[in-house]
C-alpha cells in the first residue's frame, strides 16, 4: 500500500532537505516534482492542482522563508496538507445498544468478503455481537459465500429463501433484536454498473431499516473511476463512508488522496490483505506517515497486541533477563512473529525503513528455521551447545536442510543471545 508513492516522495524529501534555503524559485522546482509524483500515482489532476497551490501559498509565507530550518517547516506544511486532503474518518456508533450497517457496492468490489472483515473488526475492537443479513438474492452463491465466511468467524448469518431483499432485511433486524445481537451488517446486491433497479432496491432497504451507517465498498484497482462510483451511489443513497478494497494489490494508491476531496465521502477502512483480519482503519495521520516514509509504529503495536500471547511473551522476557533463553523459546517467538503477517509489510511500517528501497523477505526462510528447530530433540533445543556434527547430520536429514544452514541458525542464535546480555548489562548500569 502506497509503496510506489512513498518511494517517490522519499526522493522529493531528500531534495527538499538539500536546500539550505527555501526561495520562490526552488519552491517552484519542488512543487513540480510533487506534482509529477501525485499525477503518476493516479491522483486526480484537479486535486493535484489545488493541493500544490495550497502548499505554495503557505510555503511562501514568512514562517518558511525566515525559518532557521526552512526544509523542516516546508515538510510540515506538506504533511498537514496531505492530512487535510484525507479528512477525518470515524465509524459512527449510535447511543443505543443496537446498530445497523448497510454495505453497498458494485459487483466484484469485494463486498461480501469485506462484510466478514468488518464483522471480525466490530467484534474484536468494538466488543459488539454482530449478525450478518444476506440480502444479495441475485448473485449465484452469494448467500453461500457469506455463510461460509460466517462459519469461519463463528458469526451467524440470517437468510431466507425468498426473492424480497427488503423483507429479508426487515425480518433480519427483528431476529437480531430478539436474539440479543447488537450490530447488524446487511450484505446487499451489487451490479456490474449503477442502475435504477439497484438503487431502488437499496433505497427501499434504507427506508425500512434506517441504518446508522451506509458504507460503499470500492475496488481501489479501478483508479479514478472510483470517484464516479462514489458520486453515483452518494447522489441516490447519501452514503456515510467508503471502504477501499484491494489496496494491497497492484494499485498506485492515488485514488485514496482524491476521494475525500472530490466526493466529501470519508474513507473509513482499507483492505490490506485477503485474510479476514486484513482490514485497517483509515487513519489520516498514520497514512500520511506511511506516504512520507515516516513509518507507522502504532499499527505494529496494535497488531502485536491482537495476535501475540501476552503470557508467553512475559515468560520469554523473564527467561531473557535470567539468561536462560533457548531454542524452544526462540521457536515460540518465531510462531508469534509469523502471526503478524508478511515481515516485509511490518518492516515497511518502521520509521525510515522505506528509504532502504524494495524490501523482500523470503517466507520460506522462517519455515526452514522452524523445520530445523522442530527436528531437534527437546534436550538439543534447551542446550544448543551439544549439537555437534553427528547431531547436525540427523537434524539436516529430518528438516530437509543442509549442515551449513543449521550452522547459520546456531551462529545467529548465539549472536542474538550475546546482544540480549549486552542489552541487559547496559540496562543494569543505568540503574547503578
Amino acid at each position: 500500500m502506497f509503496d510506489n508513492l512513498t518511494n517517490k516522495f522519499n526522493e522529493v524529501i531528500k531534495n527538499i532537505k538539500g536546500y539550505g534555503k527555501i526561495t520562490e524559485s526552488n519552491i517552484s522546482d519542488i512543487l513540480r516534482e510533487i506534482r509529477l509524483v501525485l499525477l503518476d500515482a493516479d491522483v486526480n489532476y484537479i486535486v493535484v492542482k489545488e493541493f500544490t497551490n495550497n502548499v505554495k501559498n503557505k510555503a511562501l509565507g514568512s514562517e518558511v522563508l525566515n525559518s532557521l530550518k526552512p526544509s523542516e517547516v516546508f515538510l510540515k506544511i506538506l504533511k498537514d496538507e496531505l492530512k487535510l486532503l484525507l479528512g477525518d474518518n470515524k465509524i459512527e456508533i449510535s447511543n443505543n445498544n443496537f446498530n445497523t450497517m448497510m454495505l453497498v457496492g458494485l459487483q466484484g468490489s469485494g463486498k461480501t468478503t469485506t462484510i466478514g472483515k468488518l464483522g471480525n473488526y466490530i467484534r474484536k475492537k468494538l466488543n459488539k455481537k454482530p449478525l450478518f443479513i444476506a440480502c444479495d438474492i441475485y448473485r449465484p452463491a452469494a448467500i453461500d459465500q457469506l455463510k461460509q465466511i460466517g462459519k469461519q468467524l463463528d458469526i451467524e448469518v440470517y437468510s431466507e429463501d425468498i426473492k424480497d431483499a427488503v423483507q429479508i432485511a426487515k425480518n433480519g433486524i427483528k431476529y437480531a433484536k430478539e436474539n440479543n445481537y447488537n450490530y447488524v451488517l446487511i450484505d446487499t446486491a451489487g451490479r456490474l454498473h449503477i442502475n435504477d433497479e439497484l438503487m431502488d432496491e437499496l433505497n427501499n432497504i434504507k427506508k425500512e431499516v434506517n441504518p446508522d451507517e451506509i458504507l460503499l465498498i470500492v475496488d481501489a484497482m479501478i483508479g479514478q473511476d472510483a470517484i464516479n462510483v462514489i458520486n453515483g451511489f452518494n447522489d441516490k443513497l447519501t452514503i456515510t463512508g467508503s471502504i477501499l478494497t484491494k489496496m494491497d494489490g497492484d494499485t498506485k494508491g492515488g485514488v485514496a488522496l482524491s476521494l475525500r476531496h472530490l466526493t466529501n465521502v470519508p474513507i473509513k477502512f482499507v483492505g490490506t490483505s485477503e485474510k479476514l483480519d486484513g482490514l485497517t482503519e483509515f487513519d489520516p495521520d498514520r497514512m500520511v506517515g506511511r506516504i512520507l516514509g515516516e513509518g507507522d509504529i502504532l499499527s505494529i503495536v496494535e497488531k502485536a497486541e491482537e495476535v501475540i500471547n501476552k503470557e508467553e511473551a512475559e515468560q520469554t522476557i523473564k527467561k531473557m533477563n535470567k539468561g536462560k533463553f533457548d531454542l524452544e523459546d526462540f521457536l515460540i517467538q518465531l510462531k508469534q512473529i509469523k502471526k503478524l503477517g508478511p515481515l516485509e509489510n511490518i518492516i515497511k511500517m518502521i520509521p525510515g525503513a522505506s528509504k532502504s528501497g524494495n524490501i523482500s523477505i523470503d517466507p520460506k526462510e522462517l519455515i526452514r528455521i522452524e523445520a530445523i528447530i522442530l527436528s531437534m530433540t527437546p534436550k538439543e533445543r534447551r542446550n544448543p551447545d551439544i549439537i555437534k556434527f553427528s547431531r547436525k547430520e540427523r537434524i539436516a536429514k529430518g528438516s530437509g536442510t543442509t549442515i551449513q544452514q543449521i550452522n547459520q541458525l546456531l551462529t545467529r542464535f548465539e549472536q542474538m543471545k550475546k546482544m540480549m546480555k549486552m542489552y541487559k548489562s547496559g540496562n543494569n548500569k543505568l540503574f547503578m
